[in-house]
């Protein structure tokens, strides 16, 4: 009997381009991630453990995580924003604004971090303003939240402009007929619509603010136990050729974010269910 898999195809070079797939996969993502694993294995447990729980470094992961997480959120909710209004609004330089969107991708995160960091210094354009208020961004945590917001804010908003752009405005229109307020119709027609996308925006920017090191270290200011990125302490071992360490501190890294992204994810699995349920009703 001839196995399943090898019956032919509608679509032709299904076994060339599956094995061109997990090669390069296993080339560009497996093969490191089990190197740093192995890595780490040349240190015994107690160096290990002294390595992943020291001080320094549970203070960079608390604001590496953190930061991350608040930068996305932020996103989810400001990259909603900016989203609708391309989409459902026409005003004068729009597509000047939309390409916009798109800058940190373009724009080398060294540059972003130099020019972030001049914008929000205690003279520059926007911190001459902020610094009467008491409010310093530059060189603190909070400067590494707007580093990490500026540079993940294209993955919500290039996430859930298409799925606005596909919804049908008649169905709003009639809800609106029926009597619906604006409130009603964006929490029971585009809110259960969107819901998948933003949450796939809300992981894509998590994960992309997790392992940004060049944006963030220039308006950081790395100061130990304040404003210090795990990235900083990993390239910071391995400049000591403590290459233990170095792997170490990736492979909890690694693990911490693979839990975080698969909870997300069946979060976003269990939004689909729903969503499917309630449109199914």
């Amino acid at each position: 009997m001839t196995p399943r898999f090898r019956h032919p195809s509608v679509l032709p070079g299904f076994g060339l381009t599956l094995g061109f797939a997990i090669g390069y996969l296993s080339l560009i993502v497996l093969i490191p991630l089990t190197m740093a694993f192995l890595r780490a294995l040349d240190l015994s447990w107690d160096q290990f453990w002294q390595a992943v729980t020291a001080p320094r470094v549970i203070a960079s992961y608390r604001l590496t995580f953190g930061a991350a997480f608040l930068a996305a959120a932020f996103n989810t909710v400001f990259g909603l924003i900016v989203a609708w209004v391309l989409v459902r609004y026409r005003f004068p330089g729009q597509r000047l604004v939309d390409a916009l969107v798109d800058l940190p991708f373009a724009l080398p995160t060294a540059v972003a971090g130099i020019t972030l960091a001049t914008l929000y210094s205690s003279n520059g354009w926007i911190g001459q303003y902020l610094k009467p208020l008491g409010i310093k961004v530059a060189f603190t945590p909070l400067g590494v939240i707007v580093a990490l917001i500026f540079i993940s804010l294209p993955f919500v908003v290039r996430t859930v402009q298409p799925v606005l752009e596909d919804l049908e405005a008649e169905v709003e229109e009639a809800a609106a007929s029926l009597g619906a307020s604006r409130w009603q119709i964006f929490r029971r027609i585009v809110f259960p619509a969107i819901r998948p996308a933003l949450l796939t925006g809300f992981t894509l920017a998590f994960a992309r603010a997790i392992g940004e090191y060049g944006s963030v270290i220039f308006i950081a200011g790395n100061l130990p136990m304040v404003s210090e990125i795990t990235p900083l302490l990993i390239v910071g071992k391995l400049e000591q050729y403590d290459y233990g360490g170095a792997a170490a501190l990736s492979v909890v890294m690694l693990i911490i974010s693979f839990v975080l992204l698969l909870l997300i994810n069946l979060l976003q699995r269990w939004s689909r269910t729903r969503n499917g349920g309630e449109v199914a009703a």
